[in-house]
């Protein structure tokens, strides 16, 4: 099997990339590097191109004959989508469409999506199920619906089969430590957090004590990268598998614990794991921040038999506190 990861060098991209090649899967990268990492990928052949430039993207998909595309590339960071809309439409939605009219000029009728729990907005429903109703409430969240909209048109009327993977808080590191999280900004709470741990000379700010959690801090579901990675790898084959399958071309799955852990909370279990606290300087809320975020990710155990294998918030900071480390 050969298969496209676009946004291969980032975070997400470079794990399932690593998990991919350990299956027998042959996989090329295609990245524009401006958040990726070149040394991420270490497995498969890495392309770099920008999905706005749809000549060298169509030229990717020319002769390579991919079985199927799994896309990560996107601008993801919440507060700069709502202080700068405009670069996230364009990123996210215009590079999006170039993708599927690259695939299907060159016939690839298979995709699995990255996108985020970000689409539903501030859920009336915890955990949050698939067919909970999805009103985003900043601009990354509403360019992540709008694409999977875009796939679910294409896969109903040129009979695609797709995935969506609705993440909750992707976290921890490759265990083995040859991967990690490394982005440049870092807004993701964990790496701060053990970034200001490691450097006295930092700080770890937490935007809102005052939402109506337990403790007044938006309280998130934390999955395990790799756990991330193995449901593509499910995705992937249930979407590549030769029987017909489901009815419906297009499927929407949650990926996360199904536990909520506050701001504190993850504060409290990195000084558990680490044997220290940074200094804490309490701030405002940021805009499009929703209170509480945590999955329902039954349908995903019960359709693709996935399984969190490292569902402890304790473990899941011990992988990316050795990753930090390195």
């Amino acid at each position: 099997m050969k298969v496209l990861l676009t946004g291969g060098a980032g975070y997400i991209g470079s794990h399932v990339n690593k998990l991919l090649d350990s299956k027998g899967v042959e996989t090329v990268v295609l990245d524009n590097l401006q958040y990726g990492h070149r040394e991420a990928v270490k497995w498969g052949r890495l392309v770099e191109v920008d999905l706005l430039d749809y000549d060298a993207l169509n030229e990717v998909f020319a002769g390579s004959n991919f079985d199927a595309v799994l896309h990560f590339a996107a601008y993801i960071f919440v507060g700069e989508s709502v202080s700068d809309p405009e670069k996230y439409y364009r990123n996210n939605l215009m590079g999006g469409l170039n993708l599927l009219r690259a695939m299907r000029a060159n016939s690839v009728d298979k995709i699995i999506f990255s996108s985020t729990a970000a689409v539903y907005g501030e859920p009336h429903q915890v955990p949050i199920p698939e067919d909970h109703p999805v009103i985003p409430i900043n601009p990354y969240g509403w360019s992540k619906l709008i694409l999977e909209q875009m796939i679910a048109d294409f896969s109903r009327s040129y009979d695609w089969r797709s995935i969506i993977f609705r993440y909750f808080n992707a976290a921890g590191a490759d265990p083995e430590g040859e991967i990690g999280e490394n982005h440049n900004p870092e807004n993701h709470l964990i790496p701060l957090l053990l970034e200001a741990t490691l450097d006295s000379k930092r700080s770890l700010t937490v935007y809102g004590t005052d939402y109506e959690t337990p403790d007044g801090t938006c309280i998130r579901d934390y999955i395990h990268v790799m756990d991330l990675a193995e449901a593509h790898w499910l995705g992937l084959m249930r979407v590549t598998e030769e029987e017909s399958g489901p009815s419906e071309p297009f499927q929407i799955y949650n990926i996360g614990n199904g536990n909520g852990f506050s701001v504190r909370e993850v504060i409290s279990s990195a000084a558990r794991v680490t044997g220290k606290t940074p200094e804490i300087i309490y701030s405002s809320r940021r805009p499009g921040d929703a209170p509480v975020l945590v999955a329902d990710s039954s349908r995903l155990r019960n359709e693709l038999g996935w399984e969190a294998r490292h569902p402890n918030l304790d473990s899941i900071i011990a992988d990316a506190w050795r990753w930090e480390r390195t």
